[in-house]
């Protein structure tokens, strides 16, 4: 599988429903008052088809000795840059995915966007130019469009310095129009990352504190890493993820495999770490090492064959995640739950509340 081809790149229209504007959490817990750790859970059981309203705090007491939580460490990069067209028209470039080196510089997917303030929307009609100048004497190019037309481009970047030496001194962290206003780059990071990388957060990891994973190793349940670098969402488009890298360690297949050969659960943190775990899995269900690229994409019809319970943040109407949410659930209970989270108020996107699925 070639990281230059967009698998699977199509609308996929499961599950609308209406999103209040006012469950939209614009803004961290912590500016709200509140801990990491102190944002609300739902805990929904798809064999009992119970759910229960609780805080993240108490996680470790829905988990049992031996379960394996496995968590993303890929930490997130400030990845939104101002740019400018030869016409002098200003753009925002969103690196998303890195593919290579390239002639020097480096080749990335790229989304071109329209400023607004200091967010961003969705760029629509013709660009005015290919080639944009970057601070700081950067540049970049985009060489030709990336999957279907019209959003993704593979870019030609020259930063004439590591990437990320650059992105510390000129870029920013994404920001989509729901978040009140820019927050800095520890606001967008978990607490336990270790290899920088994600375009966007892997948010369902943002309320873990060094509190909580004390008390879960305590109680003697295993956390083990992935690494999966979360390329954009944008999510005023309703795509399938296409390739990322990822990176199952030895020792991360080795736990989750003694899990389900002791009958102990699987939970993964995060619609990343399902995709890095199936993508890793053979036929059977067996986790082996792995260090590539992913073009999996986790559906009803494919299922789930490694991950038993997910915690994951709630998703956007017709958002691609939901597909992989009911492989893990079912149709019905997904629908369920999504109607008790809008008529208890929980908050939707990386700032907000979490839903933990167990078996």
């Amino acid at each position: 599988m070639s990281p230059n081809t967009a698998a699977g790149v199509q609308r996929s229209g499961r599950f609308v429903y209406e999103l209040p504007p006012e469950l939209e959490a614009g803004a961290p817990p912590e500016a709200r008052g509140l801990t990491r750790d102190a944002v609300r859970m739902m805990v929904a059981s798809r064999s009992a088809r119970t759910i229960l309203h609780s805080t993240f705090t108490l996680l470790p007491t829905f988990l049992d000795p031996g379960d394996v939580v496995v968590i993303n460490t890929s930490g997130t990069i400030p990845a939104a840059m101002e740019a400018r067209a030869s016409d002098g028209t200003e753009l925002v470039l969103h690196l998303s995915t890195r593919l290579s080196s390239h002639r020097g510089g480096e080749r990335w997917v790229v989304e071109p966007r329209r400023p607004v303030g200091d967010a961003s929307e969705r760029w629509q009609g013709t660009l005015p130019s290919r080639s944009f100048t970057l601070a700081g004497g950067a540049s970049a190019v985009l060489a030709e469009p990336y999957g279907a037309p019209g959003r993704l481009w593979v870019a030609d970047l020259a930063f004439g310095m590591r990437a990320l030496t650059w992105l510390a001194l000129h870029g920013r962290p994404i920001r989509y129009g729901y978040a009140e206003r820019a927050w800095p780059l520890g606001m967008y990071q978990n607490v336990y990352v270790t290899d920088p990388g994600s375009a966007e957060m892997p948010s369902a990891g943002r309320p873990f504190t060094p509190d909580v994973i004390t008390r879960l190793v305590a109680k003697g349940v295993a956390v083990a890493p992935v690494v999966l670098h979360t390329g954009v969402a944008s999510l005023e488009a309703d795509e399938l993820p296409y390739p990322e890298r990822v990176h199952v360690p030895p020792a991360t297949a080795g736990q989750v495999n003694a899990a389900h050969m002791a009958r102990r659960r699987v939970v993964a943190v995060g619609t990343t770490v399902v995709r890095a775990l199936e993508t890793a899995a053979d036929p059977d269900g067996l986790v082996l090492p792995y260090d590539g690229w992913t073009d999996v994409v986790v559906t009803p019809e494919r299922g789930v064959a490694v991950v038993d319970g997910l915690l994951t943040g709630w998703h956007e109407p017709a958002s691609s995640h939901l597909l992989m949410l009911e492989a893990v659930m079912g149709p019905r209970f997904l629908r369920d739950c999504y109607a008790a989270a809008l008529a208890e108020g929980y908050r939707w996107h990386e700032f907000g509340d979490v839903h933990l699925v167990l078996p």
